[in-house]
């Protein structure tokens, strides 16, 4: 008696585009082992909807949707990063491992919900806001391991390497200090957290905070010991053009040239934001093979600039997007973004498409699945044999999609749909979100309530 589960959709996106009456057949450990279109005999479990690949959000610092909001207010400055990045401290100083964990369930149960299935949790929260650890170094870490495995996203653990609050070795400022941590303790956190990620089938890979955080000795220490042993290794750089500057100064370099230069970077990185950055830095960056992952919505709000899109799809740049800050949750709007900042720029419509595929929501989609999935370390952003079953089933019979036809679903999807377009969620072969419904949001969602009233009224 076969062990598998077996689904039938009316349509599917598949890796040579859309088909009909698809059956994709799912093995107790969540990987899709086959996939058969035209199966109109067939008696698996009909889902009556469009299926797609998951989204992958490859950038999320789970502890800032708690502050989602509140750094909307004009202050006595003019406002930027920096200014905004106060409001994040004082979040931050308010985290302990049950509220970061009732906060990053909620998370990532909305992620779900919106057609992100998996998340790459770049994470630097590792103390307590004096500075003092834990008695268990990695207890933040297993709160967000705790927490995706109640939502049931697939999650990348990104343990984050902070030491310096600037370049040149400058000392980490007060509300700095439950970042900061020895290259020594960093990697027994890693390990530590590779040790629990296991009971829900998680990776985990590395992460530095930025050039400005980590010093170059750290950085090479950290790479040379740990970095042939990780599937992803990711770090924020050239957002801000102030850090460009800093750069400059301190290292001779802008930061992407510098990064080039002096690491080993190739397609197991993603660079997250690179918004500075020249031609040259592009054509490096693509030769290696290192992702980029863009978050327009956080990008957006921070003021951060605008990432040159197109030509870095010219290159045979891979992108991938994130949610980052959690201002905005879903992934057709960060998708949207990419596309209306090059609209507005060019001030012209379907920028990035090209001629091998005119389906600027097709493009879009496809790219960042694909490449987010490579910067997760799992296996999806398709649907074929071998992959996760991390599945995304949208509403088709909903007035959104009335009278189109197959080609044009992810179109409607990406430049006109909303989370409410998505009716079904699978991770793994389990079945997480189902008629818009995550499984667990009752308990969930109390149990955010009441972390959130905690923090605010601490902060």
């Amino acid at each position: 008696m076969s062990l598998q589960s077996r689904y039938r959709f009316p349509a599917a996106w598949l890796a040579e585009g859309w088909r009909r009456n698809v059956v994709i057949s799912v093995d107790p450990s969540g990987d899709i082992v086959d996939v058969a279109a035209d199966d109109v005999g067939s008696t698996a479990r009909m889902v009556n909807g469009a299926a797609i690949p998951g989204m992958p959000n490859a950038h999320s610092h789970a502890f800032q949707r708690a502050m989602a909001g509140l750094a909307e207010r004009r202050g006595s400055s003019q406002d930027s990063f920096w200014s905004w990045r106060e409001t994040m401290y004082r979040i931050a100083a308010c985290m302990t491992p049950e509220l970061l964990n009732a906060v990053a369930a909620q998370l990532y149960a909305d992620m779900l919900k919106a057609g992100y299935t998996s998340v790459c949790e770049f994470h630097y929260l590792h103390h307590r806001p004096d500075g003092r650890p834990y008695e268990n170094p990695a207890v933040m870490c297993e709160a967000l391991i705790d927490a995706a495995g109640v939502a049931g996203i697939g999650l990348t653990l990104l343990p984050t390497l902070y030491q310096t609050s600037d370049f040149g070795g400058a000392a980490p400022t007060e509300r700095q200090r439950q970042f900061v941590m020895g290259a020594e303790d960093y990697l027994r956190v890693v390990e530590s957290a590779r040790a629990a990620a296991q009971r829900i089938q998680a990776e985990v890979g590395l992460a530095l905070h930025s050039l400005r955080a980590v010093p170059a000795a750290a950085m090479t220490e950290v790479l040379a010991t740990a970095g042939d042993q990780s599937r992803v290794i990711h770090i924020h750089i050239a957002e801000q053009e102030r850090e460009v500057v800093a750069a400059q100064a301190h290292l001779g370099r802008r930061p992407i040239e510098w990064l080039l230069e002096n690491a080993a970077v190739d397609q197991r990185w993603c660079l997250v934001h690179a918004t500075h950055v020249t031609n040259q830095e592009l054509e490096g960056m693509a030769q290696r093979g290192a992702v980029v992952a863009l978050c327009p919505t956080t990008e957006g709000n921070l003021g951060d600039g605008l990432f040159p899109t197109r030509r870095w799809l010219d290159l045979g740049g891979a992108f991938a997007i994130g949610s980052d800050s959690h201002v905005c949750l879903s992934p057709v709007e960060e998708l949207r973004w990419l596309e209306y900042q090059a609209r507005l720029e060019q001030r012209r419509r379907n920028v990035l498409a090209s001629e091998s595929e005119p389906s600027t929501g097709a493009l879009l989609w496809k790219g960042a699945a694909e490449a987010g999935a490579a910067v997760s370390g799992r296996r999806s952003g398709v649907l074929e044999a071998g992959a996760r079953a991390d599945i995304v089933v949208l509403d088709v019979n909903a007035p959104l999609f009335a009278g189109r036809r197959d080609e044009a679903i992810i179109d409607t999807f990406v430049f006109a749909g909303g989370p409410d377009a998505v009716r079904d969620v699978m991770v793994g072969g389990r079945w997480l979100v189902q008629d818009g419904k995550h499984y667990a949001e009752t308990a969930v969602s109390a149990g955010y309530r009441r972390a959130v009233a905690k923090i605010l009224n601490a902060r």
